[in-house]
């Protein structure tokens, strides 16, 4: 840790390093509850990972990840959401820290703190200005540096496959995925074509990887083509059927998982599934709100309440989904 830089809080870290078949299976990507102030609540934080932690099948958490709104949240409280997390957190559950700056080395003392706070992993998220332009050499460096600051192992993050240059190419992709940290990749295309091209790549040039399913609505086809799991938001809301549905696909028992699917996918196209895609950690948290997991909605300005048209959307696909 560079000397200017303020102290995270430590926990123990995990025995043994984490490898891709030890990542592999559902993980619930959760959101970071705010006080009235904006700084983060602890203690309903806490209690989310408890209840998660509990679920039986739930193999982790991701935090400070997009639905943990990282891109607005300050150094010091990713820090902080890392150390509850991991004291929360059940033995045996693992924590995966995300990571997103804009500038590299940023990003690299936002993975020391996760380190030193006790993550399993850090998943790196590609800086928002790769969406406008980014080349093999901008990424490729922009993870080797994230990559030399600790001892995690990494997972990548591919972006949807219509938010510009977000997303990475396939050259892209081999080039990050010959770093020896990366262990895996939630794979978050938002679309099933996309995804079954990322995994054939991934399987055929290190088929080691985890790749991990990501897009909501989606689940149900990409469980189908293969995964070794998911990270996804959510499981913060719903993990039960998520996890229904990876053990029925597994099992080939198609009623089972259109049964799950059922319960999943009303919620998935009210909360990520409309325009403007922006909102989707919000109505995320109301959802959470309505279903008594969080006390309020609050997040991160600019955003703000929502409407009573979204609030009104929301809580008809939580009837349909039979959840309120």
């Amino acid at each position: 840790m560079t000397p200017h830089a303020s102290p995270p809080l430590a926990c123990a870290a995990a025995a043994e390093p984490l490898t891709a078949r030890g990542v592999a299976g559902i993980h619930a990507a959760i959101v970071t509850p705010l006080r009235a102030d904006l700084s983060v609540d602890a203690d309903v934080l806490a209690a989310q990972l408890r209840r998660l932690g509990e679920v039986p099948g739930m193999r982790g958490v991701m935090c400070n990840g997009h639905a943990g709104e990282n891109a607005l949240t300050s150094r010091a409280d990713k820090a902080r959401v890392v150390a509850i997390c991991r004291d929360a957190m059940p033995q045996g559950g693992l924590v995966i820290a995300g990571v997103n700056a804009e500038a590299s080395h940023a990003a690299a003392r936002q993975a020391e703190d996760a380190a030193a706070a006790g993550a399993d992993a850090v998943m790196v998220f590609a800086p928002n200005g790769f969406a406008l332009g980014q080349d093999r050499q901008m990424a490729l460096t922009h993870h080797r540096i994230i990559a030399e600051a600790t001892d995690l192992p990494l997972l990548l993050f591919q972006g949807a496959a219509g938010a510009g240059a977000y997303a990475y190419t396939a050259d892209v992709l081999r080039d990050l995925i010959a770093l020896p940290q990366v262990i895996g990749i939630k794979e978050g295309s938002w679309d099933s074509a996309a995804y079954e091209a990322t995994r054939r790549l991934i399987k055929a040039e290190r088929p080691e990887l985890a790749v991990m399913a990501s897009g909501d609505e989606h689940l149900w086809t990409c469980f189908i083509l293969g995964s070794e799991g998911s990270v996804v938001s959510l499981a913060a809301l719903i993990p039960e059927p998520i996890i229904a549905l990876d053990r029925a696909v597994r099992a080939r028992d198609h009623d089972a998982a259109r049964a799950a699917h059922e319960v999943i996918y009303p919620l998935a196209r009210a909360i990520y599934g409309r325009k403007p895609g922006n909102l989707a950690t919000a109505r995320l948290k109301t959802c959470m709100m309505l279903a008594g997991l969080l006390p309020d909605d609050r997040v991160h300005p600019p955003f703000g309440p929502l409407d009573q048209s979204e609030r009104d959307a929301l809580c008809d696909a939580m009837r349909v989904a039979g959840v309120l």
